[in-house]
């Protein structure tokens, strides 16, 4: 597919994005994970990835269940592996119901890839909430208390 019309395409996606594509770019847009610069809706080759670092050479797909055992995805990956990345594939129904989990993975898949410097988080991040502001779960426990 040619360069420009990938580009429209990618255009389209970022204005159409699904709640859960809106949800993990809250938390890995302007730097705000680990101060890792993540870009959204990327063409890379004849392809678009829905996030990608370029310094850690690390893709995040966000993907439906229209994914599962699907083969042109497998293709996909193996190219984009090829180019140097890594593909790190979350289903949608795992960031709806884990966040945290979900967050920890992408932060796990950065540290592999480049290593975080430990004096800049001793865990992985929350950047889903605002400075200041409590955790839902750390709120519940203190209710619960």
């Amino acid at each position: 597919m040619p360069p420009r019309r990938l580009k429209g395409i990618a255009r389209r996606l970022r204005r159409e994005a699904t709640p859960q594509e809106r949800l993990l770019w809250g938390a890995l847009r302007a730097r705000r994970f680990a101060a890792f610069k993540f870009r959204r809706q990327v063409p890379i080759g004849p392809y678009i990835v829905d996030f990608v670092c370029h310094d850690a050479k690390l893709i995040v797909e966000l993907d439906g269940s229209q994914h599962a055992d699907n083969t042109r995805d497998s293709i996909r990956d193996a190219e984009l592996e090829r180019r140097g990345f890594e593909v790190l594939r979350i289903w949608n129904n795992e960031l709806t119901n884990s966040q945290t989990s979900v967050l920890e993975a992408i932060w796990q898949a950065l540290d592999r890839r480049c290593g975080v410097e430990p004096h800049h988080h001793q865990s992985a991040p929350s950047p889903l909430v605002g400075e200041g502001a409590r955790r839902a779960d750390e709120g519940e426990k203190g209710e619960q208390a």
